[in-house]
């Protein structure tokens, strides 16, 4: 049994933490402190189980997360695995393993965002936090005098029977996604130097629904036009789900001349239509509607803190600018935020606050040199005669793949690795912190 911190909390507070968003990093913050013994007050603008757009591929990344959470990822328990990575482009396909290491599984999984996003809200209730769901949050609370965020306001319900309600606590923790309401009501706005990217995803009934790798396409070819087919931005994405359907989608950097003026629809069902017919990716065999969002990376918005709040997941800009993977960033940077939150919370006055001033130290020192070179290469691969390039003359080099497999993916054992997996460490550990 953990005993309950000593805290800053108020009488008029209604909790120790506000946690406002419960995607995966808020269930994962709720979960770390209401499990520490912290009242921890959860706000969800939707009600569960409810669909997001996602790939619903888990990298071994994002996998040691869920594992450090607590939470059963076993096969038995509903999960797919896979052994790693197919990547194709230039007339080649690769199947790369993901790598043994000492800090990451060996395995990644499949596994819907609809039931992942519930099993993990769930969890974050076991563990003591109290969940209220239909609760749309629109803004900060601030205190007049000083600034600090004292709690935030919004409104219950829907229709006429919508309330507005108001919550206290000492913190909030703005997990509301890509969206950031609680940013933008305190001035903190998207920074236009860091990349974004969008993606589009639809499920198929397809013989394609289980697959021992995860399966991405760096040549988008529009074959509509046998006699001029024409190579598409961007690159896509193949994910056998286990249950008889694919999540197959596509992405788009901001870096890209086609990003903002693009029909990702309408891109998705020409690359699809290029696809051999007996994969079924076809209309007829669709479930559900094409579903679109946005990727916010690289750190794109900050500050990460400011008295009273923390930033945490997409809300902070944390998508890996190299593979748009946003779980396990969301998930990790919730885990760090949690630390901090409970180290501010135990103490008084300006020691409380260096605590939270720690937060966005400690993001930049796990991801800021990583997130930097990130950002950099998204540019270069926004310009498509270099994504040719590197296609056509990396793709049939096995331990290049190997090594760049590890640097996407951010999968590496920082000390006493391979030799590859030291010279990412030290290429993270000089870039300058983004």
């Amino acid at each position: 049994m953990v005993a309950v911190p000593t805290t800053g909390r108020r009488a008029e507070a209604d909790a120790d933490v506000i946690v406002v968003g419960a995607g995966p990093a808020g269930s994962t913050a709720a979960t770390y402190l209401a499990r520490s013994g912290l009242d921890v007050l959860l706000l969800e603008k939707s009600t569960f189980p409810r669909p997001k757009v996602c790939g619903d591929g888990f990298t071994p990344r994002g996998i040691k997360q869920i594992i450090d959470l607590g939470i059963d990822c076993s096969e038995e328990a509903g999960w797919l695995h896979n052994r790693g990575l197919r990547v194709l482009g230039g007339g080649v396909s690769l199947e790369l393993e993901w790598p043994t290491l000492a800090s990451f599984p060996n395995f990644g999984a499949v596994r819907t965002r609809q039931d992942f996003d519930e099993l993990l809200v769930r969890h974050a209730e076991k563990s003591g936090a109290r969940l209220h769901e239909d609760t749309m949050v629109t803004d900060a609370v601030t205190d007049e005098r000083t600034g600090r965020v004292v709690g935030v306001r919004g409104h219950v319900g829907r229709g006429r029977e919508k309330r507005p309600v108001t919550f206290r606590a000492p913190l909030t923790l703005a997990c509301d996604g890509v969206s950031a309401r609680l940013a933008l009501s305190v001035g903190i706005t998207k920074r236009d130097d860091r990349p974004m990217g969008v993606a589009v995803r639809r499920y198929y009934r397809s013989p394609r629904t289980r697959d021992d790798y995860l399966e991405s396409h760096l040549e988008l070819w529009d074959r509509s036009d046998p006699a001029d087919p024409k190579l598409l931005p961007g690159y896509g994405w193949i994910f056998g789900m286990g249950d008889g359907t694919s999540n197959v989608g596509l992405g788009i950097l901001s870096t890209s001349r086609a990003y903002g003026s693009t029909d990702y629809r309408a891109l998705l069902r020409s690359w699809l239509d290029g696809t051999p017919e007996e994969w079924g990716f076809r209309e007829e065999n669709a479930e559900g509607p094409v579903g679109g969002a946005a990727l916010p990376m690289g750190f794109n918005r900050t500050p990460h803190y400011r008295p009273g709040m923390l930033l945490v997941g997409d809300a902070g800009g944390l998508v890996n600018p190299f593979n748009g993977e946003g779980i396990a960033y969301a998930m990790e940077s919730a885990a760090i935020a949690s630390r901090c939150a409970l180290q501010s919370l135990a103490r008084r006055g300006t020691a409380a606050e260096k605590a939270l001033e720690g937060y966005p130290v400690e993001l930049r020192q796990a991801l800021g040199g990583y997130y930097r070179i990130g950002n950099a290469f998204s540019r270069l691969i926004g310009n498509p005669t270099i994504m040719g390039l590197a296609t056509r003359h990396g793709l049939p080099r096995r331990t290049l793949m190997e090594f760049l497999l590890k640097l996407l993916a951010n999968l590496y054992d920082p000390k006493d690795g391979a030799t590859s997996d030291r010279v990412i460490a030290a290429m993270a550990r000089l870039a300058p912190s983004v």
